[in-house]
């Protein structure tokens, strides 16, 4: 009678250690579904927003193009000349494309990670102090 109700005690380890595993692998997909689902939407969020900002960025030439367009017309009234006033507007632009252009150069030439390089400088003299020891 022992030996039986120990096999049944087994048995019935065995049978909710099983339970537990397929539970953990039905939960373990249905989480991999939603991950992937959940992707799936941030994907699609990703292409419309990009999708989005580069209408917004064609719209915004186009209005650029056509302010521009009006400055130079309102200012050959000003110096009665067109050509004058289109030589003026393009140093202007100019001006501004290389202002922005050298502002950006700066931030590019700053993105280096010095504080990690430093540390990861620190680290490797630390490994190498140790190993020499």
């Amino acid at each position: 009678m022992h030996h039986d109700h120990q096999r049944t005690q087994t048995e019935s380890i065995q049978s909710l250690f099983g339970e537990a595993l397929r539970e953990s692998g039905d939960l373990a997909r249905k989480e991999l579904a939603l991950f992937r689902t959940e992707m799936a939407d941030n994907v699609r969020s990703l292409v419309m927003g990009i999708a989005m900002l580069l209408a917004a960025a064609v719209f915004g030439m186009a209005t650029l193009i056509l302010l521009t367009n009006a400055f130079v017309e309102w200012l050959a009234t000003v110096v009665n000349s067109e050509a004058l006033a289109a030589l003026i507007t393009a140093g202007i632009t100019a001006a501004i494309a290389i202002g922005l252009g050298l502002f950006a150069r700066s931030k590019f030439s700053s993105i280096t990670p010095n504080h990690t390089v430093r540390s990861i400088q620190r680290d490797a003299d630390l490994l190498s102090e140790r190993v020499s020891r």
